[in-house]
């Protein structure tokens, strides 16, 4: 399928961000706004196959957290069962990392797991980084450069950056050819974006509610924070939806359900809603960072929202965007220690009257 800036852009206000005014929202990724899993896959999977054409031998993909994680999972499938994916993260884990900076987002500090990076790296001749947007190259470039002082062999590797919207200028292209770096995408774009003029609110406020739902947990293998191969995590992904199927007939469940993913777990809320929608009519996104001002107008993509505490920071605030009533709400998490991001979360989704709420925590 070919894709235009009409079917995978809309522009939102962010919040509270100077270097940076505007969000572009993608509608079919599963991440803001929801969408269909399957929706979401087929266009993942178009970036995929683009690629694999070009970039066969690749066998280690990184995806860029938050947004990108599922993307560059999907991407690394379209390779090979085989492929090493490894996602980038802003999250406080042990081990030895390779940290750098996003500099233009509200969260600018991110970080690759690094302890088995060097065999990884040996062992391909091209390496994936894949992204939602490009439009400087200048986080690739900070983690490209990053990677090449700590492991040497990165110098003679074929580079794709692989993006579902590509915004480089000429100049931006040239720093990234000068690194040996070619680009992958879906949709090109050149033009400036204006949201000075747009009139937003900030996402709402929620009082907690501790209300007894139904929880599951299953036990992952694979982290991709740590690295996967993705052949074996889309397995588990795919586990993940067998599961919730016999939930959710058991449970005499029908009408429209939502599958959420948390933050930088996105890919088995997507799987797994894909694999649902044998059976139900499936909608999924996932909580998120990013502050984006809401707006009423029409063609706005964020017209409702709610602060949340972070499933895996109580200390953080994070948002949920445009929820309605659905028949059922499930929330996949790898969170440990959730239970105020449960609580705000569960009351987000009770002022739209969704009362039949499932929690399955994923075990790594």
């Amino acid at each position: 399928m070919i894709y235009t800036a009409g079917d995978i852009l809309k522009v939102a206000k962010r919040l509270n961000n100077t270097r940076r005014h505007y969000l572009l929202v993608n509608p079919l990724q599963g991440k803001h706004l929801p969408t269909k899993p399957s929706a979401a896959l087929e266009m993942m999977n178009a970036l995929g196959v683009k690629v694999a054409e070009k970039f066969s031998s690749a066998r280690l993909v990184i995806g860029f957290a938050e947004t990108a994680t599922a993307i560059g999972a999907v991407v690394a499938k379209n390779l090979s069962d085989e492929c090493f994916y490894l996602q980038t993260t802003r999250e406080n884990l042990s081990g030895e990392f390779v940290e750098f900076l996003e500099e233009h987002s509200h969260a600018p500090e991110q970080k690759l797991y690094a302890e088995n990076l060097s065999e990884l790296i040996k062992h391909t001749s091209e390496i994936i980084f894949v992204d939602d947007e490009l439009s400087t190259g200048k986080t690739l470039l900070n983690i490209v450069s990053q990677l090449k002082n700590k492991f040497p062999a990165l110098a003679d590797k074929k580079i794709c950056a692989a993006s579902i919207i590509n915004r480089l200028s000429e100049e931006n292209i040239s720093a990234l050819t000068a690194e040996n770096i070619s680009c992958v995408y879906l949709v090109k774009l050149n033009q400036i974006f204006d949201v000075e003029n747009i009139s937003v609110t900030s996402a709402s406020d929620v009082e907690p509610i501790n209300k007894n739902i139904l929880c599951s947990r299953i036990n992952f293998s694979a982290d991709p924070r740590r690295g996967v191969k993705i052949g074996e995590y889309f397995n588990q992904c795919a586990s993940v939806g067998d599961f919730l199927n016999k939930l959710l007939r058991r449970e005499k469940i029908s009408g429209e359900v939502l599958i959420l993913g948390t933050e930088e777990f996105m890919l088995p809320a997507i799987i797994a809603g894909r694999k649902l929608e044998e059976n139900f009519s499936v909608v999924t996104h996932s909580t998120t960072r990013s502050p984006i001002g809401i707006c009423k107008e029409k063609n706005y993509p964020i017209r409702s929202g709610f602060k949340l505490r972070s499933f895996y920071d109580a200390a953080r605030i994070t948002y949920i965007y445009n929820l309605k009533s659905y028949d059922a709400a499930v929330i996949v998490t790898n969170a440990e220690n959730f239970s105020a991001g449960l609580e705000d979360l569960i009351a987000a989704l009770s002022v739209h009257s969704v009362e039949k709420i499932f929690l399955l925590t994923i075990s790594t």
